[in-house]
């Protein structure tokens, strides 16, 4: 019984950390705009956006697809909660795991 709920609860650890989300990106169309974290937006830099995380976190999202990942900064609040994600990448750091084209992939996402 002992063994059976360990192995529960690491389960739910696990899936706690490391979630399955859909993500997008954003960029030219935010440029020169102020950040949650005062700076101004540089969609050559790699950061995401997200309403649950606290600025400064350091993320690891992995494109399920093809196993690619990237770590990135929370700078930006945002996407709105009707949009049902937890983070939008920026530019430059949706390009490393995805071609722009997609749009929304599904990632994992790893608090580092």
């Amino acid at each position: 019984m002992k063994k059976t709920f360990a192995i529960v609860f690491l389960i739910v650890l696990a899936c706690a950390v490391c979630r399955a989300e859909i993500v997008s990106w954003y960029g030219d169309e935010s440029a020169s705009r102020l950040m949650a974290n005062g700076q101004p937006f540089n969609p050559k830099a790699i950061t995401c956006a997200s309403r649950s995380y606290p600025l400064g976190t350091r993320l690891r999202v992995t494109n399920l697809a093809n196993g690619r990942s990237v770590e990135v900064v929370v700078t930006d609040r945002g996407p709105a909660r009707r949009l049902h994600r937890d983070i939008d990448l920026s530019k430059a750091a949706f390009k490393q795991i995805a071609p722009l084209r997609l749009g929304l992939i599904q990632v994992t996402i790893e608090p580092l």
